[in-house]
């Protein structure tokens, strides 16, 4: 049995905000929008054509959305979305210039951006997100 990725839900504390950081910072469009009928919810499904993968945010009335821990930012192993653009330096020149990188790594070759609510998104140069697969034998 298979199973493709179809989208990743996080919680935000302003979906416009929200919608414009990731148009601007990574190129989504705006897929689809769902506002619940009583006001509780509101929801924007964006996505990179190429990839068919959506982003689907989250705005709820009563609901904060997710901080990371102390411990996960100082080591930078926190949840997060992967992305890998066609050109890797260009990238992160790019996003340096908007001032939404918070932690570079040479040494594994990746760096993370950080949207509005403190989310972070990891960018992988395509050689390496799209490498050598796992063996079978590794994967149970």
């Amino acid at each position: 049995m298979r199973f493709q990725a179809i989208h990743t839900n996080i919680t935000v504390a302003d979906l416009e905000k929200s919608v414009a950081f990731y148009k601007k910072a990574l190129g989504f469009k705006v897929a689809r929008r769902v506002n619940g009928a009583d006001g509780t919810f509101r929801l924007a499904f964006l996505e990179i054509e190429e990839t068919g993968h959506r982003l689907e945010l989250t705005w709820y009335k009563d609901r904060d959305p997710y901080r990371p821990g102390d411990n996960e930012e100082r080591l930078g192993f926190i949840p997060h979305v992967g992305f890998a653009p066609d050109n890797f330096d260009a990238a992160l020149a790019y996003h340096k210039g908007m001032g939404i990188v918070c932690l570079e790594s040479p040494k594994r070759g990746v760096y993370f951006i950080k949207d509005p609510d403190g989310y972070w998104m990891e960018v992988v140069p395509r050689h390496r997100a799209f490498g050598t697969p796992v063996p079978e034998a590794d994967t149970k």
